[in-house]
């Protein structure tokens, strides 16, 4: 476990994924296992999203009460929803908030951190292990910096984890009121900003996961991909000035990097005498000099001929497949 801790030695993480597709526009270290602190928060949010228990009043147990490191100062039998926890655990990085969630939604906070294992397994995370809902340093508990921006990749999808993270205040709870400000300044200082978390402990170092999306007009094909089609997502781990660079790395990727759709349900194509069509949105992060080596190809059955589905269109950069999304034949109204 020598580089679990190496965030102690000044090993830093960094990386930049487009959102959709999720090709990486930036990297350093990518696959150094890492402690992330409170960035752990994410999946303990998304964890509790969908256990579809966010309606439901929690009261605290006394096991959640006095947990070190930030807090929201819960008080046992305390009654909250459970989704006021989670703005408590994404806005103000609540310790006593993340064991909350883990007890009421896990059962106990061993037996979230299994769930939260089996849930990273589930998305194709490897390099990740979690002991805790929080982030409070454990040599067991680490990522990777591309790990962490898929979590987040997959969390962002979620309507309610990106409203939450996304919120910049709000008010919770009853008898008890509370005013959370979310403690993620991208979200008053950057254009686009949309999430996501911070994270610090003195071993794992400064550590963020932002999230910001900008407006596109990159033609290709006869279309345009939409304002929400260029989302980044930014992970970096011990990084002194997070923010700053942070805001950096966006920059650059925003500046050298254009969302093309590069085929879409309203192109049509013909093969043979015949008209296809596609049923999804073919959308990509492309340089100006990779426009030229994007290439299409159509592969058609040479079975059934009744069938609907007919093939594939093979969509390549520089002979990488990029898209195979199935081709139908396009049917017209009879005369």
């Amino acid at each position: 476990n020598c580089n679990i801790v190496a965030s102690a030695k000044g090993e830093s993480a960094e990386i930049v994924m487009e959102f959709n597709s999720r090709r990486i526009l930036h990297v350093l270290n990518p696959d150094v296992k890492l402690p992330m602190a409170s960035t752990t928060k994410i999946i303990t949010a998304i964890l509790a999203i969908e256990s579809g228990l966010l309606n439901e009043t929690v009261s605290i147990p006394k096991q959640a009460v006095g947990i070190e490191g930030s807090s929201v100062y819960l008080k046992e039998g305390e009654k909250l929803t459970l989704k006021e926890l989670v703005y408590a655990l994404m806005l103000r990085s609540g310790n006593d908030a993340a064991t909350a969630i883990a007890i009421y939604v896990g059962g106990s906070v061993d037996n979230f951190a299994n769930l939260m294992n089996d849930f990273a397994k589930k998305i194709g995370v490897n390099n990740t292990h979690f002991t805790n809902p929080h982030g409070l340093h454990n040599e067991k508990h680490y990522t990777t910096a591309r790990d962490l921006a898929l979590i987040t990749c997959y969390a962002m999808h979620n309507d309610v984890f990106a409203d939450i993270v996304s919120t910049k205040s709000i008010s919770i709870g009853q008898e008890n009121k509370r005013h959370l400000v979310n403690k993620n300044k991208m979200l008053n200082s950057y254009k686009g900003a949309n999430g996501v978390k911070t994270g610090f402990t003195t071993v794992a170092g400064r550590c963020l996961v932002s999230s910001s999306c900008r407006p596109q007009t990159a033609e290709i094909n006869g279309d345009f991909a939409t304002e929400k089609d260029f989302q980044a997502i930014c992970v970096v781990l011990n990084v002194y000035d997070m923010y700053e660079r942070s805001k950096e790395l966006l920059n650059n990727a925003f500046n050298d990097f254009k969302v093309y759709t590069l085929a879409n349900e309203k192109n049509i194509f013909d093969y043979n005498g015949c008209q296809y069509s596609i049923k999804s949105k073919c959308n990509y992060p492309l340089k100006s000099d990779e426009i030229d080596k994007v290439k299409s190809e159509i592969c058609i059955n040479n079975g059934d001929s009744k069938r609907v589905e007919k093939g594939k269109l093979r969509i390549t950069l520089a002979n990488q497949l990029l898209f195979k999304p199935n081709l139908y034949t396009i049917v017209r109204n009879k005369l």
